[in-house]
């Protein structure tokens, strides 16, 4: 039941093309059965069958009245069209059922193929769509290797062993039910037997695939922290080689890969189990049903006849390849519902942050932004930001300084919603930001980071990226406002420049001034800057600190300050100081005061 809520799961969307696939196996399977029996006569006409058999009577579901009636209409195609033309006859119909199989055999590939990749790219889309969803903190707490290993590596296995896979499950259950049932018409008493060897052979199988679902979830584990240390060593190459840090970083790398390597070996070994032993035991039950149908025979060729036998080996052989999908495809399911499984953790993880169904839309800033006895904190009981009440006039430029770890950042991204508050609120022009839609909330916002977050993509569309139907004209005046519009004609296509992975062909003050013009051009009435000028060398932060100076003309701007020398024309101050504010004023006012923390940091900083 489980299972089947499962494929139910990302199956939904493509039951037309299940039922067609089921249709087309059906009729693959019958016509395969067909060009089998045909045998039958086959081996009549090729041995001399009697011609004078007279008419058997009402047709009856049992060997003896199939095989009379079929000996009946074959004798008279031989006294009308004489052995040789009726052996033709035989050999044409054959060509047209095998004919019919392969193009039915064919078209449920054809449907079924829409199914395999099309679950693929849905999965994909799904697992995407609950990354942007997810709140940062989720982040926290995983390795991006592994977030990686969803959305690629996870989903290439559910293709790759969860859907083919079940193509067996689904196709080879009717061939084995159809020619089964064909065999039972044949000699229900032989076939029996092969009835009660099937659960001996299904335990053993079902013995040997218990721990594969467990193995390839830790494998796939295993792949994402792999693929973690990848990216690391990728975006840390340089301190890796400043510290002669390479021989670590292999070992570690390898320790992993190893630990890959192993689970993979005994998942394949296992799994490659399953098909040789299936082939064994079919063999046993071969020779153990020659031995009795020869005895069978032997004694009695009228109630089963040689011709007859021999076409019921043959079908039963058939039955082999199906016999062996099934158990190599149950395997294939256990390893793809292991990467299910992961697919789910992620899918199934609590969106803490949740819209409220009577959200407002407000896409304006009209008065003040105030913190209400606003507390916060990442874990239970680990209060990160303590009793903060703030007012942010609009029009006002406010400042927020303190040492490392006093919340500057924690406090600004309460905000726009990238986590909600633990205790008391944050409201807009005195409206909750949690009845406001997300969507118009963050509009309200224009974030220039530290560490500025550009796409590879052409410079143009980085700064569009807010407003991508911005014009033309539009994305140069942002540029010439961010000081970023000389030295972007500077470089060999303009505009249309690609600017490489995390625009690491630009430098950091021109990545920095790439991130004001898409701040610029989103026109937001409130402006966050996070310690944008923090890790520019000095001519760097000039160009960038004129920049903003530029921008926040006439606009509600926050700042997160490490150089105090940046903010001192700020409206107001606020210094923290272990997540509380222990002082709020002006510059002035602040640095006159001989016994404030904000006078410490700033003759500090300034020494």
């Amino acid at each position: 039941m489980k299972l089947l809520k499962k494929l139910n799961f990302f199956i939904s969307g493509y039951w037309k093309s299940v039922i067609l696939y089921f249709f087309y196996n059906i009729l693959t399977a019958f016509f395969s059965l067909f060009s089998i029996a045909m045998i039958i006569p086959f081996m009549r006409i090729l041995f001399g069958m009697d011609t004078t058999i007279g008419y058997p009577g009402p047709f009856q579901l049992n060997a003896a009245s199939i095989q009379l009636h079929a000996n009946y209409f074959f004798a008279q195609l031989i006294n009308n069209y004489g052995p040789i033309q009726t052996l033709g006859i035989v050999v044409l119909f054959v060509f047209l059922m095998i004919l019919l199989k392969n193009i039915f055999s064919y078209a449920s590939i054809h449907v079924i193929t829409t199914l395999r990749f099309g679950v693929v790219e849905k999965l994909r889309n799904m697992i995407y769509d609950k990354i942007l969803r997810l709140p940062l903190s989720y982040f926290k707490t995983k390795e991006q290797g592994d977030i990686m290993t969803y959305i690629i590596s996870d989903t290439q296995e559910i293709e790759v062993s969860l859907i083919s896979s079940l193509q067996f499950l689904f196709r080879d259950p009717i061939t084995v039910i159809i020619f089964l049932a064909s065999l039972f018409i044949l000699n229900y008493k032989l076939t029996l037997i092969i009835l009660l060897i099937l659960p001996f052979i299904v335990i053993i199988l079902g013995r040997i695939g218990k721990t594969l679902r467990k193995k390839s979830i830790r494998s796939q584990r295993q792949l994402g922290l792999l693929m973690a240390i990848i990216n690391e060593t990728i975006d840390g190459l340089r301190v890796i080689k400043a510290f002669v840090a390479e021989d670590f970083m292999r070992k570690k790398m390898q320790k992993v890969n190893r630990s890959i390597t192993k689970l993979n070996t005994k998942i394949f070994r296992r799994r490659s189990l399953s098909s040789p032993l299936t082939e064994t035991l079919s063999v046993m039950a071969i020779l153990l049903i020659l031995y009795i149908g020869s005895i069978i025979v032997l004694k009695d060729q009228s109630s089963f006849a040689p011709e007859t036998f021999i076409a019921y080996i043959l079908i039963f052989t058939q039955l082999i390849p199906p016999a062996k999908n099934i158990s190599s495809g149950w395997y294939g399911v256990q390893k793809g519902l292991a990467s299910l499984d992961r697919i789910e953790e992620i899918l199934n993880y609590p969106e803490t942050l949740t819209e409220d169904k009577n959200a407002i839309e407000k896409n304006t800033f009209d008065d003040e932004i105030k913190y209400n006895n606003v507390s916060f904190c990442y874990n239970p009981g680990h209060y990160v930001l303590k009793n903060i009440n703030l007012t942010l006039n609009k029009g006002t430029t406010t400042a927020i300084v303190g040492p490392s770890g006093s919340g500057k950042t924690t406090l600004v991204d309460l905000l726009p919603r990238f986590y909600d508050v633990t205790e008391g609120s944050i409201t807009i022009d005195g409206v909750d930001i949690r009845k406001i839609k997300f969507d118009s909330l963050h509009r309200l916002f224009a974030i220039v980071n530290q560490d500025p977050i550009l796409f590879n993509d052409s410079i143009y569309n980085n700064i569009a990226f807010g407003k991508p139907d911005a014009t033309y004209e539009e994305v140069v005046q942002a540029a010439k406002i961010a000081n970023a519009y000389d030295f972007i004609m500077e470089t060999r296509w303009g505009f249309d420049t690609n600017i490489g992975e995390k625009g690491s062909k630009l430098s950091g003050g021109q990545r920095q001034r790439i991130s004001i013009a898409r701040a610029v051009l989103t026109n937001a009435p409130i402006l966050i800057f996070d310690e944008a000028t923090s890790s520019l060398d000095s001519e760097s932060e000039k160009l960038v600190q004129e920049a903003i100076n530029n921008l926040i003309v006439n606009r509600t701007a926050i700042i997160i300050a490490h150089r105090l020398s940046t903010i001192i024309n700020a409206d107001q101050i606020v210094v923290l100081r272990d997540g509380e504010i222990v002082e709020i004023g002006n510059h002035t006012d602040l640095i006159n005061n001989e016994d404030s923390f904000y006078r410490y940091l700033f003759e500090y900083q300034k020494f």
